[in-house]
């Protein structure tokens, strides 16, 4: 039997993080909205800036930097966009913008990646041992899917033998869709993708994995939307709420 592929810890503030327990010197981990100092609708680790203050999100920030072992000069960040262009994580010089895309790659050690979510899936791609250390982190909605952002992280790590992890999104549960979607889906990644007017981002992107060549994928299963307590849900909230993220790096 294979043992789990996540596990939660928490620290002294109640940050909560989902790990993904990848072989090889890699941390990767899922926030949740718990631990932070966001208030409102935002409560409480929002990191996305839009209608929250500054310094409460760049405290936020620096709180999962922290439990994640990076360093908060070390990140890397993209202007998401719903797309499939993945770039080799760089830190951004202050004041300057960030490149527009949906993921990052790394194979420098300590260099951190962070995507912000709330209710696409955040995706994280690692080459297995035996290879030169590599990790990918996606931000995958419905667009950058059907865009295809996951055959794009698999290729630019090489291919071969690669592992991927699917994080915390909206659920098959509550994502409600209409036919303009639920076609072209069925079409790219097969009938069971969209059941009763619901799409299942999960299996839909388990799918494009698989195809892309990754030799596992590893869900949580844990959907955004029906997470209050949990996780910020754009679709729940309609679009008054939070970010939370994926964070990633190469340990050592």
């Amino acid at each position: 039997m294979r043992p789990p592929a996540f596990s939660v810890s928490a620290d002294a503030s109640d940050l909560e993080l989902l790990h993904w327990d990848v072989p090889g010197p890699y941390m990767v981990a899922f926030s949740t909205r718990n631990g932070g100092i966001s208030t409102g609708a935002l409560a409480s680790l929002n990191l996305g800036l839009g209608g929250d203050k500054p310094e409460r999100v760049y405290e936020n920030r620096r709180r999962l930097y922290r439990a994640s072992g990076v360093a908060p000069e070390r990140v890397a960040m993209v202007s998401q966009r719903h797309g499939a262009t993945v770039h080799r994580a760089v830190v951004a010089a202050p004041g300057a913008s960030r490149p527009a895309g949906d993921g990052l790659w790394s194979d420098e050690s300590g260099l951190g990646m962070l995507l912000l979510i709330a209710d696409c899936l955040p995706i994280a791609l690692a080459r297995s041992p035996g290879r030169e250390p590599a990790l990918a982190v996606l931000h995958a909605g419905w667009r950058g899917l059907l865009t295809g952002i996951a055959a794009a992280g698999v290729e630019i790590l090489g291919g071969g033998a690669l592992v991927a992890a699917i994080g915390p999104g909206i659920g098959p549960c509550c994502y409600e869709v209409g036919e303009e979607v639920a076609v072209p889906f069925r079409a790219a990644f097969g009938e069971d993708v969209v059941q009763n007017g619901r799409l299942d981002l999960w299996t839909a992107a388990e799918h494009a994995l698989i195809a892309a060549g990754c030799a596992r994928v590893d869900r949580s299963d844990l959907c955004t939307s029906c997470g209050t307590e949990r996780f910020f849900s754009h679709r729940r909230d309609h679009g008054q709420t939070g970010r939370q993220g994926v964070i990633a790096h190469i340990s050592g």
